[in-house]
């Protein structure tokens, strides 16, 4: 990024959600019922992420984006708030095509100008 340049908020969130579910994922290796995140654990964890505060980017648009170009699986949850009613939430995991292209973003952010 060149100096002055400011970032794309949208882009920026779609890095930080990326993030998110991978760093969950890590935490919970293992344990493959832990490794996701519902849409509401993202919004809580990127409450005061500055693209989401200051530009009002919309994360369920921006999971929506990732879940179609497959850097995001979505899955029902078979956890509380299912059952009788239907199934529980979505829950979202990194792919591998998620991973992929976290890694480059990443290399490209650290790169020197």
């Amino acid at each position: 990024m060149a100096p002055g340049d400011t970032p794309d908020p949208t882009r920026a969130t779609l890095v930080a959600i990326l993030q998110q579910l991978n760093r969950v994922e890590a935490v919970h290796e293992g344990n493959p019922s832990e490794q996701g995140l519902a849409l509401s654990d993202l919004e809580r964890l990127l409450q005061k992420f500055w693209a989401v505060e200051r530009d009002g980017v919309k994360l369920p648009v921006v999971l929506g984006l990732l879940v179609r170009n497959g850097m995001v699986d979505a899955t029902r949850s078979t956890a509380p708030g299912g059952g009788p009613r239907g199934p529980g939430p979505a829950v979202y995991r990194i792919s591998a095509e998620g991973k992929r292209y976290l890694v480059d973003a990443q290399e490209k952010s650290d790169r020197i100008a």
